[in-house]
């Protein structure tokens, strides 16, 4: 689980990192993305060794997800309504289903 929550944080660092890259215009964020991104998968497939696809995948990409718009939220001073909050709940109910069907504990 350790290798998944890693691979979540580096996630959101290479998002973010896409966001203040500027659309490659700036150097160290440009090079970051990959870094971030080239840790996350690679810790995303260490925990793919201890635990299933279907779960892992979707705590990797919902969790991202909901970090992202919080950062977008809190950073990046994004609007937040309530369609985005019901969303990003709609979003735990599923990686709740998923963990509730696969039996992880």
């Amino acid at each position: 689980m350790f290798c998944l929550i890693l691979a979540i944080v580096a996630e959101v660092a290479g998002t973010t990192s896409i966001k203040l890259s500027e659309g490659f215009t700036k150097l160290l964020p440009s090079v970051a993305i990959f870094v971030f991104y080239g840790l996350s998968l690679g810790m995303l497939s260490l925990a793919l060794k201890q635990i299933e696809l279907d779960f892992a995948y979707a705590v990797w990409s919902g969790v991202g997800m909901a970090l992202i718009a919080m950062v977008g939220i809190f950073w990046f001073s994004e609007p937040m309504g309530a369609l985005k909050i019901v969303s990003l709940g709609l979003i735990t109910v599923g990686i709740v289903g998923l963990h509730l069907s696969t039996g992880v504990r």
